[in-house]
């Protein structure tokens, strides 16, 4: 008997004497707590800075104007969004405007300088987004490549723990959880940016 048929054999053992068992399983997470409006963001803004985001703020109608004034200040002249975001918000854009569809291979999105993109979901407590691939967020890699994320994300859409925002997800589609740039840390804990993502994130909350 080799190695394979060992491990293969332990598991057929497993599975006889543990059978599966139907049913539900008890989810008994903390829920239904409840801030103020300004706690709630305060919360959130509070995680994102953090975790070294930059965070701006506007009303509905100013979201083109938030986006354009992210875009001249750090000198972004090329910028991708997904098919369904709403025109409106790069209005004012006058560089280079590309759409993102599955025709564009993956490799290529390294030449945006950014990319602006809605949310689905957002968790004040610990400062996470949540993306679900929907129409103003476009599929995941348009996120991860680029550079530079803008995002937008309204104030209703933010919940305050992880149980909250995740029951507000659809688990048949493909999420991405975002808390501010890509970072990671080695053995000694030096922190070092943009590994597996964006190394910009900015956050603009919008009212409403």
């Amino acid at each position: 008997m080799n190695s394979r048929e060992v491990v293969l054999g332990r598991i057929r053992d497993a599975i006889t004497l543990a059978p599966a068992r139907e049913g539900e399983i008890p989810r008994n997470y903390r829920t239904g707590r409840t801030m103020s409006d300004g706690e709630l963001i305060d919360l959130f803004v509070d995680r994102l800075v953090d975790y070294k985001a930059h965070v701006h703020h506007c009303a509905a109608t100013e979201i083109a104007e938030a986006v354009t004034g992210i875009v001249r200040e750090h000198g972004l002249h090329t910028l991708g969004i997904p098919a369904g975001l709403d025109r409106s918000w790069v209005a004012g854009f006058d560089g280079t405007l590309v759409v993102d569809s599955p025709d564009v291979p993956a490799p290529e999105l390294e030449n945006l300088d950014a990319v602006v993109t809605g949310s689905k979901v957002s968790c004040a407590e610990t400062g996470t987004i949540f993306l679900d691939a929907g129409p103003s967020q476009g599929r995941r890699a348009l996120t991860l490549v680029p550079d530079t994320h803008i995002c937008v994300v309204y104030r209703s859409s933010v919940e305050v723990g992880v149980p909250e925002a995740i029951a507000k997800l659809t688990p048949e589609r493909p999420t991405t959880m975002i808390s501010g740039p890509s970072a990671t840390s080695d053995i000694e804990l030096e922190r070092v940016e943009g590994v597996h993502g964006p190394r910009n994130l900015h956050v603009v909350i919008v009212d409403g």
